[in-house]
């Protein structure tokens, strides 16, 4: 009797707690006197009683103990079994859809289902016994019983009442707690209810989801909740309505944190669940649906994820993505970086184009809305990522084509806008335009330099100084001085609106050199006029270095001295192509050559502290071309001075450790503190030159003037060795250094400036401003090959 009255006691004390149901049994856990936990478990003897034990005073029922509790005790922390897998049950219970689906992928298993199916698949993989009750990932912790420890008591009761009673009572609770909108509660009940039954209606489902979706899923708190609830519905079946299984996928997302949740709560793991129930419903999902999707997964990082959701819904479901989709998820490409290198997903924005077109957008019309021209801005900042400067150019020719109206009504067409809307884009468009304009240059192809230059114009881009210095110096070099005095007076009047910077005087230089090559002397004092202005300036050593050149195509050497002298009588130096303009006028087609003079010169230069280059030493020995042993004589004099300079800049190139008396510059010349140095190293000319003033000693020598044996130790010797020295080993070597050096200075601007310095092209112009700054002796030497 006394055992009868304490199992009633417990039993009263149970009921009015709240326990965790698993049917058929439940799990009772109470301190013992020891400290330890008692684990007591309890089955109902009956197939039919769901409910093991009264709860309610109106109920009636018979009670009948089977068997006494056994004194048995079990250590709560020793229960858990050790394990030496990587994954445990409650790991696994923790894993989100993505992470179940990396898991599984490792193991070469099927990825697809809803979460819980690809949780059982990977505890099948792992060996695993899945637990009854876990905490799961809406952090709701769940009643759990520990069936194993109930089983190991053997108490059982018979329930003779309704057996229908408890699931009708919790059914009323539970709508109730939905009828009031406590949603949590609601949940709970519904965990209780799944739990003890094997089934659940429909409509408690719906219920249930209806009062969990308010306010956008309860601010996306109810996000897991939903998630269970629409798996919930696939197991058993029960058809989802396109209209609430796509409001809750979209409201699980949203746009405070980079994995779209919302206060930590939703996000995308939760909507890529919820889009595999409805897969397995076979309810739709709206193209809505998979724009935010596709935009969260771009917003988060997992481009390749997003293209490859934006492929099946081209694709697979014949559906046209919005083509704000199109360029959220293009702009994260081009702005997120590859594992943390600088690297980014460029690469994948061609493919993202493709699907765009494959959707049945028109790439030559979609620059008409913001979204298009988004999308095509995004395509010109990969395509100068990837430098693939073909695909830049035509997708800004492709904006230009569509019909624009300007949203700020300043008539600018949509090449204009795709540049302008962005930083990123403005500035891709501008390196794209330059790479192509420098390669223009490169191929000496000078339309297309001046049609890119166009362009970039057009477009509203601002051409740096290099970049409007190449492409005048490319015409120049194709002697179409028209063009390129019109390139530099627009550029000047550029730089009056504040649109350019000034042009350098060595420019205004190079035009006018072209100028006086084409016999425009029209055109040469108009850019003389406009240089002026720009610089002002009335005279300088550009002016007095176009008087020197038109004298001495005619051969006035006494006219050149005049200038010379006025020159220094004015304060302004002159350089080494003053004086080499000034050799090159005893050089004449028609006239008298004078070594003699064109030596002085040579003295004069080096008294001024201007030392000659391999255009000066060619000029003077071509003045010596006269047949006269006299000449000849000199010429040996002058070639064995060559050899002198040569050695000397021989010896400042291997021995860069040394202060130098001069340093190299990017032409491959030597600038010194004091003087102009440029290269002295002989050249074909040179050799050409040398040879012939071997034969004039070989003529002189004939005519009897002089010894053959004396002419072959003197006078010949010099000559010999210059004609000699282009061949030989050390020259090779010293031109492989000057080359090594460029390319080093590249390097190193490369890495101060980054590619986007405008000095990349400094070598061509340089070279082509050189070749037109040369250009009288150019003259005399074509007339000494002949």
């Amino acid at each position: 009797m006394v055992l009868l009255s304490s199992l009633v006691l417990i039993l009263s004390s149970l009921s009015k707690t709240s326990l965790a149901w698993t049917s058929p049994s439940y799990k009772l856990r109470s301190p013992a006197i020891d400290g330890t936990v008692h684990s007591t478990a309890f089955s109902s003897s009956s197939s039919s009683s769901s409910f093991p034990f009264a709860t309610n005073r109106r109920q009636s029922g018979l009670l009948r103990v089977a068997a006494a509790i056994p004194d048995t005790s079990v250590s709560e922390g020793s229960s858990a079994a050790s394990t030496t897998t990587a994954l445990t049950v409650d790991i696994i219970s923790k894993l989100r859809f993505r992470e179940l689906q990396t898991e599984l992928a490792h193991r070469n298993l099927d990825t697809t289902g809803t979460t819980s199916q690809l949780r059982t698949r990977l505890r099948q993989a792992e060996g695993l016994t899945p637990e009854e009750c876990v905490v799961n990932e809406d952090d709701m912790a769940d009643e759990c019983v520990d069936e194993p420890k109930l089983n190991s008591i053997s108490v059982s009761f018979v329930d003779q009442s309704d057996p229908d009673y408890e699931r009708k009572e919790l059914l009323l609770a539970l709508d109730e707690k939905v009828r009031v909108g406590h949603w949590k509660a609601a949940v709970r009940k519904l965990k209780q209810y799944t739990r003890r039954f094997p089934s659940i209606p429909e409509s408690t489902l719906n219920s249930v989801l209806t009062v969990c979706m308010d306010n956008r899923l309860q601010g996306a708190r109810a996000s897991e909740p939903v998630r269970k609830i629409l798996e919930l519905m696939v197991e058993l079946q029960y058809p989802i309505s396109e209209k609430v299984g796509n409001y809750c996928v979209k409201n699980c997302l949203g746009f405070e944190s980079p994995h779209s949740t919302h206060q930590g709560f939703g996000g995308i793991d939760t909507a890529l669940a919820m889009m595999a129930a409805l897969d397995q419903a076979l309810t739709p999902v709206q193209l809505e649906t998979y724009d935010k999707v596709c935009c969260a997964l771009a917003k988060e990082g997992s481009i390749e994820s997003a293209v490859k959701l934006l492929r099946t819904i081209v694709n697979d479901k014949s559906e046209t993505p919005s083509l704000g989709t199109f360029a959220s998820v293009a702009y994260a490409a081009v702005n997120t970086k590859v594992d943390g290198s600088n690297a980014t997903f460029a690469e994948q924005v061609p493919a993202i184009l493709g699907l765009a077109k494959a959707a049945g957008y028109d790439l030559d019309n979609i620059a008409s809305i913001e979204d298009g021209r988004n999308l095509l801005a995004a395509g010109v900042i990969a395509s100068e990522q990837m430098q693939n400067i073909g695909l830049g150019l035509r997708l800004l020719t492709a904006a230009s084509k569509a019909s624009v109206v300007d949203p700020d009504d300043q008539g600018r067409g949509g090449d204009v806008l795709v540049s302008s809307s962005s930083s990123m884009a403005q500035r891709a468009a501008t390196l794209i335009h330059k790479r192509a304009i420098n390669r223009a240059v490169e191929d000496q192809q000078w339309k297309l330099a001046v049609k890119l230059l166009e362009l970039m114009l057009e477009r509203k881009l601002r051409p740096s100084s290099w970049i409007w210095r190449n492409v005048v110096t490319c015409c120049a070099k194709a002697e179409k001085s028209k063009k390129a005095s019109s390139l530099l007076l627009e550029w000047v009047a550029a730089a009056e609106r504040g649109n350019a910077d000034k042009p350098p005087l060595s420019v205004f230089n190079t035009v006018m050199n072209v100028c006086e090559i084409c016999n425009e002397q029209d055109l040469t004092l108009e850019v003389l006029d406009s240089m002026k202005k720009t610089h002002d300036t009335e005279g300088n050593i550009i002016t007095f270095n176009i008087a020197l050149k038109r004298l001495a195509k005619q051969g006035n050497s006494a006219a050149c001295e005049g200038i010379i002298l006025s020159m220094l009588t004015e304060g302004v130096e002159p350089t080494v192509v003053s004086y080499t303009t000034a050799i090159a006028s005893c050089v004449n087609k028609e006239g008298e050559k004078r070594p003699a003079l064109a030596y002085e010169w040579l003295k004069r230069m080096r008294s001024r502290l201007v030392n000659p280059n391999v255009l000066t030493y060619n000029t003077v020995l071509a003045s010596c071309e006269d047949g006269s042993l006299e000449s000849a004589v000199l010429a040996s004099k002058v070639a064995s001075e060559m050899l002198a300079d040569v050695e000397k800049q021989l010896v400042n190139t291997a021995n860069p450790q040394q202060e130098p008396s001069s340093t190299m510059t990017t032409n491959g010349a030597f600038k010194s503190k004091n003087i102009d140095m440029t290269n002295v190293i002989p050249n074909s000319i040179t050799k050409s030159l040398a040879k012939r003033l071997v034969k004039q000693v070989d003529d002189a020598v004939a005519r009897g003037e002089m010894d053959a044996r004396v002419a072959e130790e003197t006078v010949k010797k010099s000559l010999n060795a210059l004609a000699e020295y282009v061949n030989c080993t050390t020259t090779e070597c010293f031109l492989e250094q000057i080359e090594s050096g460029r390319q080093l200075e590249k390097g190193a601007d490369a890495v101060g400036a980054g590619s986007d310095d405008d000095e990349d092209e400094i070598d061509v112009t340089s070279r082509d401003e050189f070749e037109l700054e040369y250009t009288a002796v150019s003259d005399v030497h074509r007339i000494a090959e002949v």
